[in-house]
Parts: C-alpha cells; sequence; structure tokens
C-alpha cells in the first residue's frame, strides 16, 4: 500500500494527540511531523510528555511551526490536518492550498456557507471567501463523493455529527414537518479543549447548560439540515464523549416501516450503529470510531438518540475517514 505523508498541526490538543494515535497505527499513512506554534509552552516536547497514557506510542517531538517548517511541509507532505483555533485555520489552509497539498480543516473556519455568521457566532470577519465556496463539508457518510475530490474539507464539529448523523435520515426522506427541531446534547470536559478554564475546571464543573440560542454550531447544524432547530450544549462532569437527545415532530402518516426504511442509508457504513428502540450509551461509544443511533416514538412525536466520542467521530477519526475516502480507501481503514 502506497504511503501518503501527512502533517499534524495543532498536536498538542486533545483532538491533535487522537489524530496523532491513529495516523501513527494507519497503514496507508506516513506522519511526517506535528507541530504547534512558535510561542507554544509545549513547543520541543514530546506527545507522548503531554499524554503518558500513550508512552509507547506518541513519542513524536513537537515542532514548531516556523517558517522553515512550513516550507518542509509543502515539500514533503501531501494532505495536512489542522487542529488549531479557526482564527489560525482561517490563514495557515489558504497557504497550504496554494501549494498545492490537501487540507483538512477539523476548526470551524470553512464549516459555513453565510459569511455574515462567521462575525455572529465566531466572532472574526471572513476573508477567505475563494476557499470558503469552495470547501466540502466533511460529514463522511453523507458528502463521499464531494469529499473524495476536495481540496479543503471542513471536518464537522463534534455536536452537529452526533446531531446531524440521526437527523439527516429523516431529512433526507421528507418525514419532518416544518416545526422547529429540538436538540440537546451532553458533552465531556474534553470537549472544552486541553487549556483549562474556570467553567470546565474539575471542582467547579457539574452539569450546566452554555452558549444558550448562540452557540457557533446551531447555524452549522440548521445549514446543513436546512431545517430551524433549537440547540442546546451541556458540558458535564466526565471525559468525553457526547449524547444528543433530539426531539422531532413526524408528518402525518408517518409508519413505523417509514421510519425503518429511512435509516436503511446506514445499513452499509461500518460505523453506524443504529436500531428501534435502542437507547445509546456513551460508555458504548468511548474511544470508539462508530456514532450510535437509536429512535423511540409516541404517536407523531419521535426522539432520537445519538452517541458519540467527541474527539473520533466528533473530530479526529472523522478526519480519517475523510482522508480514506480520498486515498479511496475504505472508510473505515485504520479505525477499527
Amino acid at each position: 500500500m502506497q504511503s501518503h505523508s501527512v502533517a499534524i498541526i495543532g498536536a498538542s490538543g486533545y483532538v491533535g494527540a487522537e489524530l496523532t494515535r491513529l495516523v501513527q497505527k494507519h497503514p496507508a499513512l506516513n506522519l511526517f511531523g506535528c507541530y504547534v506554534s512558535e510561542h507554544s509552552s509545549d513547543a520541543d516536547k514530546l506527545l507522548s510528555d503531554l499524554y503518558p497514557q500513550y508512552a509507547d506510542s506518541l513519542q513524536y517531538p513537537l515542532q514548531t511551526l516556523s517558517s522553515d517548517a512550513k516550507a518542509a511541509i509543502k515539500r514533503s507532505t501531501d494532505t495536512v490536518f489542522l487542529c488549531t483555533d479557526q482564527c489560525v485555520s482561517l490563514n495557515l489552509a489558504p497557504e497550504f492550498l496554494d501549494a498545492g497539498l490537501k487540507v483538512l480543516d477539523l476548526s470551524g473556519a470553512f464549516r459555513l456557507k453565510e459569511t455574515g455568521d462567521y462575525a455572529r457566532f465566531y466572532g472574526f470577519e471572513h476573508t477567505k471567501t475563494q476557499w470558503l465556496e469552495q470547501a466540502v463539508y466533511g460529514l463522511a457518510e453523507w458528502y463521499a463523493d464531494e469529499i473524495k475530490e476536495a481540496l479543503l474539507v471542513a471536518v464537522p464539529g463534534c455536536y452537529p455529527t452526533a446531531a446531524l448523523m440521526a437527523l439527516m435520515p429523516l431529512q433526507q426522506a421528507g418525514l419532518l414537518t416544518r416545526t422547529q427541531i429540538i436538540i440537546n446534547a451532553v458533552s465531556g470536559v474534553t470537549g472544552a479543549g486541553r487549556k483549562a478554564s474556570l467553567n470546565s475546571h474539575g471542582a467547579e464543573l457539574s452539569l450546566q447548560a452554555y452558549g444558550l440560542f448562540e452557540h457557533r454550531h446551531t447555524p452549522e447544524i440548521a445549514g446543513q439540515l436546512q431545517h430551524d432547530v433549537l440547540f442546546t450544549p451541556h458540558l458535564a462532569h466526565f471525559h468525553r464523549g457526547i449524547l444528543a437527545t433530539i426531539y422531532v415532530q413526524l408528518k402525518e402518516g408517518v409508519s413505523d416501516s417509514g421510519l425503518e426504511s429511512a435509516y436503511q442509508c446506514y445499513t452499509k457504513q461500518p460505523l453506524v450503529r443504529c436500531a428501534k428502540q435502542k437507547t445509546p450509551a456513551i460508555k458504548h461509544v468511548v474511544e470508539q470510531p462508530f456514532v450510535d443511533i437509536g429512535w423511540h416514538r409516541q404517536g407523531s412525536q419521535l426522539i432520537v438518540l445519538s452517541a458519540i466520542d467527541n474527539l473520533l467521530k466528533g473530530a479526529a477519526s472523522q478526519a480519517v475517514q475523510c482522508l480514506n475516502l480520498q486515498l479511496g480507501l475504505p472508510i473505515e481503514e485504520g479505525l477499527l
């Protein structure tokens, strides 16, 4: 199998470490290097120093992303993963794309199509409209053909992945009324990132909602679904994983067999596990690349539940799925 050279920028964070772990054991990938910003306190450390649980597998130095390092990446790699803040990705992605590399961006810099949404939900003006128009949304099971040909893939957010994987079959089958969809989702603290803050500190955190009405993932979910949603995220005192509980109104006359038929789209998807009356749980997906989906109905009211690992299917393993598609490999290559 031919080796495809990749670089990971922003490798010191939770997602970057998970992505490094997946890349180093992937049979078709060669990890060229792991990089952090020039001002990072993690520069020149080994990744395994930050994550001792991976002491035997992540002995990669965290190199600074200097101009020389960028030049080496452009010369020697095929694909760059960006596990960086959206404002950093906004400028780095075009630089590597212009050099002829492909980019898989795990930030929110290229996920939304409306430029005005960036000022409202992310707090910056989007200045790279050429690449924004070309970016392909990396929901791997739904946009496989587009991802295969993409130069720039905007890997979805963790909350949108959990919600969209549950809702897309219903929307595509035309089973939903125009009633607003309500999405309540709970994430472990790794969803807040590696840098400590008072709100995510273990001694302070219990279970709390945040981002009410204004969370940046709301336009991402609504835009992809083309449906009005009310999304409320919660941060809870556990390490990793997301459980989404979603309330939808079905059109009149939708049968149980119609629901089951809608979810048949996942029958041949090896990383999706779904079933009627299934009640997904976070413990079943932690450190796994799967999404677990279940649904329960009472008349026209449907409750759909979705569970993922926020660092894997919600980020790192989904990025690898996208690269597998680009390389013509099975979507689950290197993940099971």
